[in-house]
């Protein structure tokens, strides 16, 4: 019999505390990166954080720079970036920046050595077993406390009009170099909206039914970080040892990620694809957890209350009525209407949801009927 074996695996060499960003000289030589594509988007570039990363190497240092990358990245701008990374000679990567520039570099990453296109190598089409260990070696430097992409082994990208998820332990970057103080600056509403992403990332990956107890561990520790220092970190900025948290709440949560997600992210995908509106993907988990927690709480009673317990609720507490409640004081919207997603498209989301690869590690199954229950619910919440 083998239907009770489990798959657990934690690959990323993880530097964590303040200051660990200046390890970058150090990380490049371990992964024998002599050229690097430093991958990054336009607002880190602008506020001088990539600049401050990479100020760590010596001025004889070569480098390429892509720092075009969108806020939910795309296929185009993974080309782009490849045509930059070959055009430089380059020869590893390193990302400095949230989850769309972690995941656009794992991207390159995999075009770079892959013979196109992408599509062939998303989960959708079964393409896991088609990317290789000829993965580029990519460092991980994130600027946001959500994510976790930088000890993970998926990258969400945007192709003809679709999230997709790429998964392979391949995609794992070399290593993390997970620094709260490039987080210092982030404004409240991304640290908010950043830091649900990463409490929901831990409370999903905990209810999923796949087996895999330290994953649950981990995970159970990542909502009490991120439950206890949330509101902190968006009031005060600056506060260090809420920034510090945040960050391993974020890293945990992903650490967490092959016990697979659930309803929120099989909603927030799709979501997070319609062209006419660059929905922030953390406020659309924030916006969407209510509603999915009130639905699977009947397929994990034992294991909400661990979660009422870690979040420091009373037993019988509602966990949804919680989530709500922190949104609104973090800033977030009260729900899918207020970001200005219209209701005509919730039944097609609904119907892409149902198919999506999140809905299978849900702890209570859900059809199209479901979710447009959860997305009505959303709209309104």
């Amino acid at each position: 019999m083998t239907d009770g074996i489990a798959t657990i695996r934690y690959l990323t060499t993880a530097s964590f505390g303040f200051g660990a960003s200046q390890l970058i000289g150090e990380a490049l030589a371990e992964c024998g990166i002599r050229r690097p594509l430093i991958v990054t988007d336009p607002g880190v570039r602008a506020t001088g954080i990539a600049d401050q990363v990479v100020s760590a190497l010596p001025a004889s240092q070569e480098m390429t720079w892509f720092d075009r990358s969108p806020p939910n990245p795309t296929e185009a701008a993974v080309r782009e970036a490849t045509e930059a990374f070959h055009a430089g000679g380059c020869d590893g990567i390193v990302t400095i920046g949230g989850g769309s520039s972690i995941d656009l570099g794992k991207g390159v990453a995999l075009l770079a050595t892959h013979e196109g296109p992408l599509l062939r190598y998303a989960a959708v089409e079964s393409g896991m077993d088609r990317i290789s260990a000829r993965v580029i070696r990519t460092i991980a430097v994130p600027t946001t406390a959500g994510t976790g992409s930088e000890v993970g082994r998926a990258a969400m990208i945007n192709v003809d009009g679709r999230k997709l998820d790429f998964i392979s332990p391949h995609l794992f970057p070399a290593r993390a170099l997970c620094d709260p103080g490039l987080t210092l600056g982030l404004p409240p509403y991304l640290t908010a909206a950043t830091g649900m992403d990463a409490l929901t990332h831990c409370i999903e990956t905990y209810l999923s039914p796949l087996v895999n107890p330290p994953a649950e561990a981990i995970a159970l520790d990542g909502v009490e970080r991120a439950a206890r220092w949330i509101e902190e970190a968006t009031n005060d900025g600056n506060n260090r040892k809420a920034r510090w948290n945040m960050m391993m709440a974020s890293m945990e949560g992903a650490l967490t990620f092959q016990k697979g997600l659930g309803a929120v992210h099989a909603m927030a995908h799709p979501l997070g694809a319609l062209d006419e509106l660059p929905l922030h993907h953390g406020t659309l988990n924030a916006v969407l957890l209510p509603a999915v927690l009130r639905y699977n709480e009947p397929a994990a009673t034992e294991k909400y209350d661990q979660l009422r317990r870690v979040t420091g609720l009373a037993t019988g507490d509602d966990l949804a009525t919680w989530v709500a409640q922190l949104n609104g004081r973090i800033g977030l919207p009260d729900g899918l209407a207020a970001m200005g997603v219209p209701s005509e498209v919730l039944p097609d989301i609904a119907e892409y949801a149902e198919h999506d690869p999140a809905t299978e590690t849900n702890p209570r199954p859900a059809t199209r009927a479901d979710y447009e229950h959860m997305l009505q619910a959303s709209w309104s919440d």
